[in-house]
């Protein structure tokens, strides 16, 4: 039977932050796909439930679950090793772990939390991308694909500095499609708009988030995770096989002109 534009039987996929929200939706997604997927997250016992909960869903069991910090270098050396062990060589990479320790203006953010900021949301996704590079290189094919954020694109007053690192991130997801491009590998971002998730909660869950969706959002709503099932796949299948070096919003329609 010919393979569909979206069918992953066969292919290998890591999720970073993947335990809950928009990981464990796109997760879910790849495995009902075909793919074999491990998720990680820091928390085990959260990451088990999730893999257990997709598998049942499936009727199989084809996600393993390897809790790891996404912050860490050797953390993500363990986890590549562990897919490796688990799974075989990677064909598709999803780093969606992120942090935002600083509510506030740039000019009050401490050293810490600035660094924070800026290794778990852009210099790990290097980190990952380098661990994960050969194998795709291997095979003449692979995605990698990064979830950046519509902050990204224009300045805030509380949300600054991780506007900035998502800025760069979406900086280094070019550059990857530009460097990994003639290996056969590409490299994308998904830059989701408010999304009723835990870590949004603060931009969301009040009357004025409720109004702002009723009055400024296109589409009259904030995201859900699970509308970023369908990108991932996309992403992560032969239905992108010629797009590299993007930034895809999935934001309602707020930044449908940026």
């Amino acid at each position: 039977m010919e393979r569909g534009l979206f069918d992953l039987t066969g292919k290998v996929a890591l999720l970073t932050g993947a335990s809950r929200g928009m990981g464990r939706q796109m997760a879910e997604a790849l495995a009902r796909q075909g793919a074999t997927v491990v998720i990680s997250a820091r928390k085990q016992d959260q990451l088990d439930a999730a893999a257990a909960e997709i598998n049942a869903a499936i009727g199989e069991t084809r996600v393993y679950a390897v809790a790891a910090n996404a912050g860490r270098k050797e953390d993500l050396e363990r986890l590549v090793e562990e897919t490796h062990r688990l799974a075989g060589p990677i064909d598709i990479v999803i780093g969606n772990a992120g942090v935002n320790p600083h509510y506030g203006p740039i000019g009050e953010i401490p050293d810490d939390a600035y660094n924070k900021i800026m290794q778990t949301n852009v210099q790990s996704n290097l980190w990952l991308a380098r661990l994960v590079a050969p194998d795709m290189a291997a095979k003449g094919s692979g995605s990698m694909i990064f979830t950046a954020s519509v902050g990204a694109l224009k300045p805030s007053p509380t949300l600054g500095t991780y506007g900035m690192s998502k800025l760069a991130l979406i900086g280094l997801v070019r550059n990857l499609a530009l460097e990994y491009g003639p290996q056969g590998i590409r490299a994308n971002a998904i830059c989701p708009g408010v999304v009723k998730t835990e870590f949004a909660r603060a931009l969301w869950d009040s009357e004025a988030g409720e109004e702002r969706a009723r009055t400024q959002v296109p589409l009259r709503r904030f995201g859900q995770p699970e509308d970023f099932a369908g990108v991932a796949v996309f992403l992560a299948s032969d239905a992108s096989s010629y797009m590299t070096g993007q930034a895809l919003t999935l934001c309602g329609g707020t930044n449908m002109w940026s």
